[in-house]
């Protein structure tokens, strides 16, 4: 079984992989990773499938937590068919929004953390995975790159540490039980042994048959784990007896592969023939999908006359018995997941059958199935569950169109399940992923496809957010001779040029998007009437200066969004409101309206309406009088807007620059600039806190709560001296200077190297103006000691 963990260092959050069963051995192993990993490096551990270099890899970073200020992220790359994808998805994991397709933007994102970045399972993506390390780690001087591969990727630099087996007593050797137990291999079975049956112990009459299923299994912990399994049907002796007599039969083709991956083949084979009929046939369906899945999608497409739904739950079941299937907990939802080594066989199997195409048709048809129920419901009350739905299945959506857009004569489902949900792929880092699977499905369709007019203004609309407005233009002259016959569909083009004009800042994008406003409204499509309500609202209100009319457009989207439970543009109808306010209106009015949008988006994690929400809480706290509040809100709104590619000039221009200029006249070019360091250095949940006006001040903060030694490494911190400088300076080893940091940041309650230089500048400047409140920490309240960013 296995959860996922979540571990926060330095203000990131990752979901580190850890099986529950616990971790066997390694040591040596763990130790020489652990030495070779240093910021700037790559290390690749190497291996046959099954000899747990995953398992290894977890292990470390979660030992390494502690070792790099922004923490650890941990990136499976098994759901991936395509390596262009390989930077969204790592870029997903980092919470951010790479949108432009590219390593740049996550590059850009990396430049200033101070983390591990693990990638898992390299070998079917090694060109692009080779290239993006190297990418991340020629600008990123203070991230470590820990992969696991069955090959080398080749990247210049690289480390490549292999994996063996797990430690086996020599033929000659006959320990006693305690003896075994100090080998590795000995001691995982015996510890999954204990996992099927509680009462199990390896004794002086077993522990010569546990020590040759050890020996036949060649010391391979997946072949293990397998083998473990069956001890709660057979005994050791039945079971290194049946290995005995089918292990070389099984391994004897074909002779040219390695004989540990024989060994791992001929196990994995005993496994599938000691499998129920039913298990087998689960075994090979469940193989199509990627990642992982719910019990839903297995009766879905799993299911047949061979196989009736409701025996599909207790055949499950089976195969977690059996070690096939792993599962996870992902809150109060169960999924199951299958080793890529396991599944290769499965895929291997289906393959062979005959039955490879059907069952991934049946794949397909499910996402179909599913994207479909969540664009007919997205505007509603039931959002939120769509939107963490779909996010957990989005390896499945790949593959889904991968498979459509691959296989002959099926792109056309491609395009029908691309057009869905523009407002899921736009909003949360997918717009350039799914512009690239419009392009491929659109080169793989007829011109006279009766989806591809709808497909190509979903595309223009993705161009248009990437700024590539002359090819959305193209893209909608393409599509406008079905807009003939279609109101609707014409309305749609309207609001994709309307949206356009904005970001040219053209004063007809307020009449196109009224325009196409009326036109859903009179036929009662309340989702596709929101956006372009906030097109004219704003562009209205601050554009025109109409206030009283931008605030009607605003009104109206935001009554629809409550009425019908909508959630992601309630918040852009509250940020709309709040821009015309802290401009046109009641600044303490628009405080309120963007907190509320805030708050309504912290837990679907959304990057681009949290940009704009910080941008435009800065030019109220600036309004305010709240100087050093604003500059940290600023920068906290920079990491945003560098996280998802784009920048506030492209559309809210004026007040962004104006309140800007605003906080550094008011603060002077030095304390601005440590402020806005401060904001950027923020995690994304201490960044909420802060703007939503939840964070305090460490109490009593003063320098005497440091040693005398430490007050001394604090300013050579503030000062901008790295650690290894510091222990030349003051002639102590580096891990001492490291300790003495780590020793400070846990004393002062911080998070990272940054709020150090604040907190230590800030201290030593009150300690001359003891009375100074600098009004920071939230609206309407002031710090009555120095306090540092972050709770």
């Amino acid at each position: 079984m296995v959860t996922l963990i979540t571990l926060s260092y330095g203000g990131v959050v990752m979901d580190v992989p850890r099986a529950t069963t616990g971790y066997v051995g390694r040591r040596r192993e763990s130790s020489a990773v652990r030495a070779a990993l240093r910021p700037g490096c790559l290390v690749t551990l190497t291996g046959p499938g099954g000899v747990g270099k995953t398992r290894l890899a977890t292990a470390v970073a979660s030992q390494a937590c502690r070792e790099f200020a922004d923490g650890v992220v941990f990136v499976d790359l098994t759901e991936l068919g395509d390596g262009a994808l390989l930077p969204d998805l790592v870029a997903t994991r980092l919470g951010l929004h790479n949108r432009m397709g590219q390593p740049d933007a996550v590059v850009t994102a990396l430049r200033e953390r101070a983390l591990l970045l693990v990638l898992d399972n390299c070998e079917h993506v090694v060109d692009a995975a080779a290239a993006f390390a190297a990418a991340v780690l020629a600008a990123c001087p203070r991230v470590a790159i820990l992969a696991t591969s069955r090959q080398t990727l080749g990247a210049a630099g690289e480390q490549v540490l292999r994996v063996p087996p797990l430690a086996v007593p020599a033929d000659d050797v006959a320990a006693s039980p305690d003896a075994l137990l100090r080998y590795d291999a000995v001691a995982l079975l015996v510890q999954r042994a204990c996992a099927v049956l509680p009462d199990f112990e390896l004794t002086a009459e077993n522990s010569a048959a546990v020590l040759d299923i050890c020996r036949h299994l060649d010391g391979l912990p997946l072949a293990i784990e397998l083998a473990a399994a069956r001890l709660r049907s057979l005994s050791p002796h039945q079971i290194a007896d049946r290995l005995t007599r089918r292990l070389p039969a099984l391994a004897a083709a074909p002779r040219t592969a390695p004989e540990r991956q024989r060994t791992l083949r001929a196990t994995i084979d005993w496994s599938f023939a000691l499998c129920s009929p039913a298990e087998q046939t689960l075994w090979l369906r469940a193989s199509v999908f990627a990642g992982s899945f719910d019990l839903s999608a297995a009766e879905r497409v799993c299911a047949g006359p061979d196989l009736p739904v409701d025996d599909v739950l207790d055949t499950v079941e089976g195969l977690i018995d059996k070690s096939v299937l792993i599962r996870e907990d992902h809150g109060d939802i169960v999924r199951y997941r299958m080793l890529e080594t396991l599944r290769e066989h499965g895929r291997e199997l289906l393959d062979a059958s005959g039955d490879r195409a059907r069952v991934r048709r049946l794949h397909r048809d499910w996402i179909d199935e599913l994207t479909a129920a969540a664009d007919a419901n997205w505007a509603g009350n039931e959002q939120v569950g769509w939107i963490t739905r779909l996010r957990r299945e989005q390896a499945n959506l790949r593959a889904a169109l991968d498979w459509s857009i691959s296989e002959p004569g099926e792109a056309g489902a491609a395009l029908r399940i691309a057009s869905r949900l523009d407002e899921y792929w736009m909003f949360f880092g997918h717009s350039v992923e799914c512009r690239q699977w419009l392009e491929r499905a659109l080169a793989a369709t007829p011109d006279d496809h009766p989806d591809r007019p709808r497909a190509l203004a979903v595309c223009a609309l993705h161009a248009v957010w990437h700024l590539d407005l002359d090819a959305a233009e193209l893209l909608l002259a393409d599509a406008e001779p079905a807009a003939a016959d279609d109101e609707l569909f014409g309305a749609f083009l309207t609001y994709v040029r309307a949206l356009a004009a904005q970001i040219r800042t053209d004063t007809r994008a307020a009449d196109l998007a009224g325009e196409a406003a009326a036109v859903f409204r009179a036929h009662g499509d309340v989702r596709r009437e929101l956006h372009p309500l906030w097109i004219h609202g704003v562009s209205t209100g601050y554009r025109k200066g109409d206030v009283a009319e931008g605030r009607r457009s605003l009104r109206r989207m935001l009554d629809l969004c409550v009425s019908h439970g909508e959630t992601r543009y309630r918040a852009m109808a509250q940020f709309g409101l709040a821009y015309l306010e802290v401009e046109r209106g009641d600044v303490l009015v628009a405080e309120d309206l963007a907190r509320q949008s805030l708050r309504s988006l912290v837990g679907i994690g959304e990057g681009s309406g949290t940009a704009y929400l910080l941008d435009a809480l800065a030019w109220i706290a600036d309004r305010k009088g709240e100087h050093e509040r604003a500059a940290v809100l600023f920068g906290a709104a920079a990491r945003v807007w560098a996280a998802i590619g784009s920048a506030p000039e492209i559309a809210v221009s004026g007040p962004h620059r104006a309140h800007k200029a605003d906080t550094m006249a008011a603060l002077g070019a030095e304390r601005f600039a440590r402020a806005h360091a401060e904001g950027r250095a923020m995690g994304a949940d201490e960044v909420a806190r802060f703007a939503l006006g939840e964070t305090e001040p460490p109490t009593d903060a003063w320098p005497g709560v440091l040693t005398r030694r430490q007050w001394e490494i604090a300013g050579l911190v503030a000062a901008g001296m790295s650690n290894r400088h510091i222990a030349t300076r003051l002639v102590i080893s580096q891990r001492t200077a490291d300790t003495h940091v780590q020793n400070i940041l846990n004393k002062l309650g911080l998070h990272n190297r940054a709020q150090i230089a604040v907190w230590f500048t800030e201290t030593a400047n009150a300690q001359s103006t003891a009375d100074q409140k600098p009004q920071r920490w939230a609206a309407g309240k002031s710090a009555t000691r120095p306090g540092v960013g972050g709770a």
